[in-house]
């Protein structure tokens, strides 16, 4: 994964991914990760390497330089980037354009931001923005979401790793707002984004499989089965299994389950998990075999899921 990433969205999907794997207790998935409501300082030295999004914020408690970072990218996508007719934040600079990949990429470092700042109004605002970005992308004959609506690079297709993007996003929202004192009361704002990430769910599950994996768009058949997209979205079912085990009942974890088995069985010797869409052209028919920077993160992902799943499990049955 780290080696082979090199764009910044791979970047920030390896770090998120780092943290999650060696310092859950530090993610936003951890049991108390703002005590006294306020974002953990981590206990490491201003020269380890930089990371993006959420671990710029974290670093940033000990090294100003990347806070301002962090802060200066939030004034940008809040004040600078162009907006939907309805107020959506665009994911290109020179045109507004929705991505359903920008849902994991700017909202959860927005929500963190929110609880660095202590500001609840801006929290709001994020899952308000989760909101817009649905009722644009979101199918209206479909429980998933397209890919891209804009002038530029229009993709109406369920893509499934697109459908991950926007739903693993929308968790890491969630529980950034569960976690942090400061938006206790949002509990509405959560009832939206789990209905939302539930949708996504639910037709992921209705979604047909090639070779053991979900298809690389839910809606053309004659697509084939990739790991990128699998992994994602059954990191959301074992999260959000665990976050609300009666909205998200065993039939998520028992579908997590059969894709993460299937996952595993097409890794290479190497650690390259395949075929993966390649993902510098999510429309290229041609597998890709020599490993997917984003899809080696996602299996992490999938990995420390299924993990958190299995512990509190075994707290339940105590």
């Amino acid at each position: 994964m780290v080696n082979l990433a090199s764009e910044s969205w791979e970047w920030g999907t390896a770090a998120e991914a780092l943290l999650e794997l060696y310092n859950p207790e530090l993610s936003v998935f951890g049991s108390n990760p703002f005590p006294g409501g306020n974002v953990l300082v981590p206990n490491s030295a201003p020269g380890e390497p930089a990371s993006l999004g959420v671990s710029a914020i974290m670093i940033g408690k000990s090294d100003q330089v990347y806070l301002d970072a962090a802060n200066h990218q939030a004034h940008y996508l809040l004040n600078l980037v162009p907006r939907w007719s309805n107020g959506a934040i665009s994911h290109r600079p020179d045109v507004a354009e929705l991505w359903a990949d920008n849902m994991a990429m700017s909202f959860p470092v927005l929500a963190y931001l929110a609880v660095q700042t202590n500001n609840a109004t801006f929290m709001a605002e994020t899952v308000s923005q989760c909101g817009l970005q649905r009722a644009v992308l979101k199918n209206d004959q479909f429980l998933n979401w397209r890919h891209i609506i804009g002038p530029q690079s229009q993709d109406t297709g369920l893509w499934s790793t697109g459908n991950g993007w926007a739903g693993y996003g929308m968790v890491r929202v969630l529980h950034t707002l569960q976690k942090w004192s400061g938006s206790a009361s949002m509990t509405a704002q959560a009832g939206q984004l789990k209905g939302w990430i539930k949708e996504i769910l639910d037709g992921s599950m209705l979604s047909g499989f090639d070779d053991g994996l979900l298809r690389n768009y839910f809606n053309d058949a004659g697509w084939f089965g990739e790991i990128s997209g699998t992994a994602l979205l059954s990191a959301i079912a074992y999260r959000m299994a665990v976050n609300d085990p009666a909205m998200f009942p065993q039939k998520y974890v028992t579908w997590a389950d059969t894709n993460r088995k299937a996952v595993v069985r097409h890794q290479t010797s190497g650690g390259i998990f395949s075929p993966a869409v390649n993902p510098y052209n999510w429309l290229d028919r041609n597998k890709y075999t020599s490993g997917s920077p984003e899809g080696q993160a996602f299996a992490v992902y999938l990995y420390t899921a299924y993990r958190d799943c299995v512990q509190a499990s075994l707290r339940w049955r105590l």
